[in-house]
């Protein structure tokens, strides 16, 4: 049923030549054209040459193709190559050999877990979620889940072409396997999240057996889903809380990359006059290596405290806490001010009295417990002054 019913999809006459044991390739043929016109089919194998190079194998060849969405042979073959490469990628890692004219077909991870860009890769978001569920037959199989998240920082400045290119801009999705090949690929079993931009930067891959092929509505040629009520309520709420969770870490993420570049002249003003500041007490052996370099981030903090900062590796690192009142009445209106506006000087300039502070205050010779206390006392009182203004 599957070979015929894909053939007619995109082709009008196919024909299908095998051969074993080195033995003359028999072959039998399908023409709609000719059906139409009267003719009775003729299932009846018959001897085919052709230019066999292997002792076994087996031909499936397309005429007449009317059906084909590309108009350029080449936007086809590339478009094969990245399809056959993401639904097979699992056997073609394994050793399965596939080519499209000669060219070998590479394996293609949706979830970009093997996908290296200048270096980086993405990372599992956490560990895998497997859901028990009731065959049909009474016993028990498991659906696999997994999350990946994609590196924000590292991969946000590469150009749209590269992006599209590499799968990163308009690939974000479900990819769902059975038996380790992708039989469906899109926004399944999400609840009522719609997917948004954000969506691309992050993936999910939904794993199964054929024992669940009736959770999972498998029709008779292994093509998409269509999932049952018990698979729906088992999977799509948390799935659901989890793609709300993973959109709002990549909308921060991208926060904090224009934070970042935003904040990178002050850092770098900061580095600068730091050659010129006494060393603090944990670098003092070490002030040859040179000045600290600077950071200057923002995500919500478990604290009450207007920011934390962190002296690590010779770096001092503060992150402002958006959950504190001060950022959206300081930080968040300075972030907004733009080249033309004139007063990128006044941001810059509080943006190093962050930084200042927080580099005095990492230098107490009180310790680290007075340095909390100092920041979480000043915390506390401008966001009772600003709860008044």
């Amino acid at each position: 049923m599957g070979l015929p019913a894909a053939s007619l999809s995109q082709s009008r006459e196919i024909e299908v030549v095998s051969w074993r044991d080195g033995k003359q390739p028999l072959g039998v043929g399908l023409d709609v054209d000719a059906i139409a016109a009267g003719a009775s089919p003729r299932f009846t194998a018959s001897r085919r040459r052709t230019n066999v190079v292997t002792n076994s194998g087996c031909i499936v060849r397309w005429q007449r193709c009317d059906r084909i969405e590309y108009q350029r042979f080449v936007w086809l073959e590339r478009a094969l190559h990245r399809e056959l490469g993401r639904m097979y990628r699992h056997f073609l890692s394994n050793g399965v050999l596939l080519t499209i004219n000669g060219t070998r077909v590479k394996p293609a991870d949706p979830l970009h877990l093997a996908t290296t860009i200048e270096g980086v890769t993405a990372s599992l978001a956490f560990e895998p979620l497997l859901y028990e569920l009731t065959t049909s037959d009474g016993g028990a199989s498991v659906v696999n889940v997994r999350f990946s998240a994609l590196p924000v920082d590292a991969w946000h400045h590469l150009d749209n072409l590269t992006k599209r290119r590499m799968g990163i801009v308009g690939g974000g999705g479900v990819s769902i396997l059975r038996a380790g090949r992708e039989i469906a690929f899109g926004w399944h079993l999400m609840g009522n999240k719609r997917k948004e931009n954000y969506d691309d930067w992050w993936r999910c891959q939904i794993e199964f057996g054929p024992a669940l092929d009736e959770h999972f509505g498998i029709t008779i040629n292994k093509q998409g889903i269509r999932p049952s009520t018990e698979l729906r309520e088992a999977l799509e709420p948390e799935m659901e809380s989890i793609a709300r969770m993973l959109n709002s870490r990549v909308r921060q993420a991208f926060e904090d990359v224009k934070i970042s570049e935003a904040t990178q002249q002050s850092c770098h003003i900061a580095e600068a006059a730091d050659r010129h500041l006494p060393a603090l007490p944990q670098d003092r052996r070490h002030r040859h290596g040179g000045a600290l370099t600077y950071r200057l981030l923002s995500m919500p903090l478990g604290s009450g405290e207007m920011f934390e900062t962190r002296v690590e590796d010779r770096s001092l690192k503060v992150v402002l806490n958006t959950d504190h009142p001060a950022f959206a009445a300081l930080f968040r209106p300075l972030q907004l001010l733009t080249d033309q506006s004139g007063t990128n000087g006044l941001r810059s300039a509080v943006e190093l009295l962050v930084l200042s502070f927080a580099r005095s205050s990492a230098a107490s010779p009180h310790g680290t417990q007075e340095q909390v206390d100092l920041i979480s006392s000043w915390s506390d009182a401008y966001a009772k002054m600003l709860q008044q203004s």
